[in-house]
């Protein structure tokens, strides 16, 4: 199985290639930077580094968001390392440029194919003191060629769904030897935690999940658009996916015949939503506003709906309640759920559909600390928000949940001295 993958790898590399050059054409790819994926290069020009490499492999915002705690600490108190950070998106690789300030010895570069040839001359050039790989990047050649050189291979915040189980399971042999490849597993949960057992990986060890470490940003938003929103009650629906706009809307229109200076903010998961839920929200002719960076929010407004992508928290700041989407789709069911850390960090309550599997344990957790709770139907959640709103009255806005940061740096805590061992 492993000389067929790599033989199939082989075979479709053209083909990857004109991929990325079509995510370059529509924007996809870094314009500037997209050959770092096939063509390596760029190595030749690039003085290599005398302290330790530490390499985190994070695809995305969400596994670099999760890291980011690790490197500030490490940053912190170790001047020996030096911390290759390979991810696959633009939109990553922004995120880390605007970090770059914050961090004395960082360097980014996207995550090449998983092509032989391509691997080893990665390796020969970097030579990590260990490779961490962040949630479920298992990227077999490379994998295997770390082994290979003995560098000690670690799966960080582990996420191993039962779907994913059951597809890493129709080659279980080969699933087996990958795994087994793993030095340490941290897995994100329980859930995670067993599915990685009977897929063949060996020394787990599960912590918590390290996405609550993040040390979430008190972003605000400028002054005249804070005093707008100080003359409307605020909730939230985020990570909004399609198919859920009409329950949020239902949602708005109970509370606005109770509270007329109502608000509802839309943060879609999905810019490329953003006019459907225009469309659907004219349906019922409220007052609309598509907000870009650097506008001034209108007055007499329902629905504020955000057209930016990873600035929710300016506008958790702003209300007490949050509707976390992906959890009222019954066809989403299996992968359910968003991640709702960020809004219950900075004081919000957390309302969610039925269909969480993907972060159960967290919005267990959150229950149990009384900060999230399901919802049935729009009355449900109309009922919640206009608690929290007479809460709010009488107790003012919640305050960042010092109990969850305290959970957050006691999972960092623990994660870094597993990984430090082998630094």
């Amino acid at each position: 199985m492993k000389k067929i993958y790599a033989f199939s790898i082989s075979i479709l590399f053209p083909f990857f290639i004109l991929i990325i050059y079509l995510r370059k054409i529509i924007g996809k790819e870094d314009p500037l930077r997209f050959k770092e994926k096939f063509n390596l290069d760029y190595l030749d020009k690039i003085d290599q580094y005398k302290k330790k490499i530490i390499w985190f492999h994070a695809a995305s915002i969400g596994e670099v968001l999760s890291i980011f705690p690790i490197l500030t600490k490490l940053n912190s108190e170790r001047e020996d390392l030096q911390f290759l950070i390979t991810t696959i998106t633009k939109s990553s690789a922004d995120l880390i440029e605007r970090k770059k300030s914050i961090f004395k010895n960082i360097t980014h570069k996207y995550f090449p194919i998983d092509k032989k040839n391509i691997v080893k001359k990665f390796l020969d050039f970097w030579s990590p003191k260990v490779a961490i790989f962040i949630d479920s990047e298992i990227w077999p050649n490379f994998l295997f060629e770390i082994k290979k050189r003995e560098i000690p291979l670690v799966l960080l915040n582990a996420r191993i769904t039962n779907k994913t189980k059951k597809r890493w399971k129709i080659f279980s042999g080969f699933s087996k030897n990958l795994f087994q490849l793993f030095d340490l597993c941290i897995p994100s949960s329980t859930i995670s935690k067993n599915n990685l057992i009977e897929l063949g990986a060996k020394n787990i060890d599960y912590v918590g999940n390290l996405k609550f470490a993040f040390d979430q940003e008190n972003i605000l938003l400028d002054k005249k658009n804070i005093i707008i929103l100080n003359k409307y009650l605020v909730w939230c629906a985020a990570s909004l996916h399609r198919g859920e706009e009409i329950f949020c809307i239902k949602t708005h229109m109970a509370i606005r015949k109770i509270k007329k200076n109502c608000l509802t903010i839309i943060i879609p998961r999905h810019i490329s939503n953003v006019n459907f839920f225009k469309k659907a929200c004219e349906k019922f002719s409220l007052k609309i506003q598509v907000f870009n960076e650097g506008d001034i929010i209108k007055d007499g407004l329902d629905i504020l709906i955000i057209n930016s992508f990873g600035v929710s928290a300016k506008y958790y700041n702003y209300c007490d309640s949050v509707f976390v989407g992906k959890s009222l789709l019954f066809n989403l069911r299996d992968v359910g759920g968003q991640n709702p850390i960020e809004p219950a960090k900075l004081g919000c309550k957390i309302y969610h559909g039925k269909y969480v599997f993907n972060f159960q344990e967290i919005y267990e957790y959150l229950s149990e600390k009384k900060i999230s709770s399901i919802v049935r139907d729009p009355n449900d959640l109309k009922d919640k928000i206009l608690q929290d709103f007479q809460d709010r009255e009488i107790n003012g806005k919640g305050q960042i949940n010092n109990e969850l940061k305290d959970h957050g740096k006691n999972i960092l805590t623990k994660t870094i001295s597993k990984i430090e061992k082998f630094f």
